[in-house]
């Protein structure tokens, strides 16, 4: 078994005056190389925090998190934001992209920081954006694209790295039927080619997509399970 993220009796607390919230308590999990895991659950179930521990953006309370190998706990601030830039790729609800940047330049900002070259950086971008199909617009601004654009603009510029792992936070949340399918349709073809993917929903449609579904409540992993069946070919 090819573990690329294994964690192991995570908790997370927050201290809100004197009361304690729970965020995450005891959550155990991992995720094979290659994997497509949909996160579910409701409001409060602890999901986001999971993925944020899981992208290295925030750190638990207490527990184990093993990262292709490495222990995360052991890594220094520096260390862990290589591990943001290279191993993980990152796809949010709300875009984030920057406004006035073009395309290919938002696509870019992650090789900005690894110290490639502006020529490489060029060339690097227009082939994920070429990948996600929206070469023709990489010189438009993100006010000059649709939510959908926008979202493959994000998905080019989570995959600009090579990173072995893709997060992604409601990546269809606000975006309407048929440009969701098609967003869809581009995570289908990034697990195909190899990397993990890993979602957070709440839209049971969404995460159908997935091969493996776990849901979360208050804290915990509440059930989980491989999908027998799938719409990969959607």
């Amino acid at each position: 078994m090819d573990k690329v993220i294994d964690i192991q009796n995570i908790t997370k607390f927050y201290e809100m005056g004197d009361v304690v919230i729970k965020a995450l308590n005891g959550v155990n999990m991992f995720i094979e190389r290659n994997e497509f895991v949909a996160l579910m659950g409701p409001s409060g179930s602890g999901k986001s925090t999971l993925m944020n521990i899981l992208g290295c953006l925030d750190t638990p309370t207490s527990g184990i998190y093993i990262l292709n190998g490495s222990l995360v706990s052991d890594m220094t601030d520096s260390e862990l934001a290589e591990v943001r830039n290279k191993e993980i790729g990152f796809v949010f609800q709300t875009f984030n992209l920057l406004p006035r940047l073009s395309a290919w330049e938002n696509v870019a900002l992650p090789m900005v920081y690894a110290g490639m070259s502006r020529k490489n950086r060029y060339n690097r971008a227009m082939e994920v954006l070429e990948s996600v199909g929206l070469a023709d617009r990489s010189d438009h601004k993100p006010n000059e694209l649709s939510g959908g654009q926008r979202q493959r603009v994000a998905i080019a510029r989570a995959l600009v790295n090579h990173p072995s792992i893709i997060l992604a936070d409601e990546p269809t949340g606000n975006l309407d039927t048929k440009t969701s399918d098609e967003i869809l349709r581009i995570f289908h073809q990034i697990h195909e080619n190899g990397n993990t993917v890993i979602m957070v929903t709440h839209e049971e449609d969404v995460a159908q997509h997935a091969r493996r579904v776990i849901r979360m409540r208050d804290g915990k992993i509440e059930t989980e399970g491989r999908l027998l069946t799938n719409t990969s070919a959607v």
